[in-house]
């Protein structure tokens, strides 16, 4: 991958002037570069991590991994049907997985009962869904190479002799 892309990838925050100084290439070429990739659809968003377990009240918020077996229409393969799936606003994230199941689903709601009632009355009920398997995410660790929860710092001071 590009280095300007890695180093995007690794915080979106830095301006060009600030990834020039660590490339070695001129802050114009830096500009033009992030440009050409905003417009070719390699950047397709700047995101901001934000570990949720912090924010929201966890007896409130559910996320879900479903696993989804469908079968494929003929002439379109697995693309229409993902299509219809990733337009639900409860679907965050769509995937297209080889083994026993062909797309992994990520769903959130705001209890368990909206995401139950997103499998049972949208998603198990669309004609070329076989079946489904659903995994209640329970606690994030790490996300997107990010360690979620740092260890807490001592508080016992430093003792050299």
């Amino acid at each position: 991958m590009d280095e300007i892309l890695e180093i995007l990838a690794n915080d979106a925050r830095l301006s060009a002037e600030e990834i020039s100084r660590l490339t070695g290439k001129k802050a114009e070429d830096v500009k033009k570069a992030i440009k050409h990739y905003e417009q070719t659809g390699a950047i397709v968003k700047y995101k901001t991590l934000i570990n949720q377990e912090l924010v929201r009240d966890a007896g409130t918020f559910v996320r879900a991994l479903i696993e989804v077996s469908i079968v494929p229409q003929k002439n379109v393969g697995f693309d229409a049907i993902a299509e219809r799936l990733y337009s639900f606003p409860e679907v965050t994230s769509c995937y297209l997985l080889s083994g026993s199941y062909d797309l992994l689903l990520v769903v959130e709601g705001d209890n368990l009962h909206t995401v139950s009632s997103f499998v049972s009355s949208k998603l198990a009920p669309m004609e070329n869904v076989r079946r489904t398997t659903t995994h209640f995410l329970l606690k994030k660790y790490k996300e997107d190479g990010v360690i979620l929860k740092q260890k807490p710092k001592s508080k016992r001071l430093n003792i050299s002799y």
